[in-house]
């Protein structure tokens, strides 16, 4: 069975200045380094957990 992976472009559009560690730790996994900063994942259990955590710091976009 071939399961497709969804590839998605997230972007960093609010700063981890006074947030949690744990928030600030879970960027950082998901590989943001400075504030505006675009990212390309392929979304995984994994990768979907992270993203929701910090929902509230990005912008994602699904890419065809």
């Amino acid at each position: 069975m071939l399961r497709i992976m969804k590839k998605l472009r997230i972007k960093q559009v609010r700063s981890a200045i006074k947030r949690p560690a744990r928030q600030k730790k879970t960027l950082e996994a998901l590989g943001f380094r400075k504030l505006n900063q675009t990212i390309e994942v392929t979304l995984t259990p994994q990768i979907e957990g992270m993203i929701e955590k910090v929902r509230h710091l990005l912008e994602i976009e699904e890419i065809k």
